[in-house]
């Protein structure tokens, strides 16, 4: 998309999407990437037209946990038909490359605009939800997106352990410094649940995404299990909440949705 077209009509393939939300963790490894596919696929499973948006230019991820290779087409205006996935527009740095092994090695002046043009220069159509997959940290891609994008809320995907709480926080300072609306923490890996007797047992600190939320005067959005279907679902490239909506991880990000969605009314 030329800089000219982005100047005339900046927010032009994004009139039509009522909600954008950002899914962060200022900490890389707490599951934010499987959260963002989940909670997008649960808002679709209630009902909902949701795309994401793959922003973790480096390490895109969404690709692999949504099984997705489709390559985007390309306009006559030079913009972007985004493929999909599970009946959800899907973009990412890993749709476009020709060798997924190979690492993008680019500066930040490149990445913000990459970041532009899947803002900018992607046919998102009529959307609900816009989801963004941020990836993790408080630097180029995250001050791209805060200034650039209309975000209408935000969620922090924390772990119990106190390491992680340490970087939610940054996280969670981040977006107020910003002015966007914080909806709440998602705390992951919060507990597991025997699959023999179903009793819960709280592998790491245990109420430590309650206790920040009471710390940093947000809400607690959803407490989501630790179990070995999540991750092995997400491998092969399907959210477990479409596959097993009835399973306690399913559940949760079930009720994760509703929550979002009762936050954005």
């Amino acid at each position: 998309m030329s800089n000219h077209a982005q100047v005339e009509q900046p927010m032009k393939n994004l009139q039509q999407v009522d909600q954008i939300l950002a899914v962060s963790s200022a900490k890389g490894g707490v599951g934010k990437s499987t959260t963002s596919v989940n909670l997008a696929a649960a808002l679709k499973y209630r009902g909902a037209k949701v795309g994401l948006m793959d922003c973790d230019i480096y390490g895109p991820s969404l690709p692999q946990m949504l099984n997705l290779r489709q390559q985007p087409e390309l306009t006559e205006d030079e913009e972007l038909i985004p493929p999909r996935a599970f009946g959800m527009p899907v973009i990412s740095m890993g749709l476009l490359l020709n060798q997924p092994d190979v690492p993008v090695v680019w500066r930040g002046p490149m990445l913000h605009k990459m970041i532009q043009q899947f803002l900018f220069g992607v046919q998102w159509n009529s959307l609900d939800y816009l989801i963004l997959d941020l990836p993790p940290g408080t630097g180029d891609v995250q001050l791209t997106l805060t200034q650039t994008a209309p975000i209408t809320g935000a969620i922090v995907v924390t772990t119990p352990q106190e390491v992680s709480l340490i970087d939610a926080r940054k996280g969670i300072e981040m977006f107020t410094k910003c002015g966007i609306r914080l909806l709440g923490i998602v705390e992951n890996m919060a507990y597991f649940v025997c699959p023999h007797c179903g009793e819960k047992d709280e592998i790491f600190k245990a109420n430590g995404g309650q206790k920040l939320a009471e710390q940093t005067q947000t809400t607690l959005l959803a407490s989501i299990p630790i179990l070995p279907e999540i991750p092995q679902k997400a491998d092969q490239g399907c959210p477990i909440v479409l596959e097993q909506p009835e399973s306690p991880a399913g559940q949760a990000y079930l009720k994760l949705a509703q929550k979002i969605e009762e936050a954005f009314q």
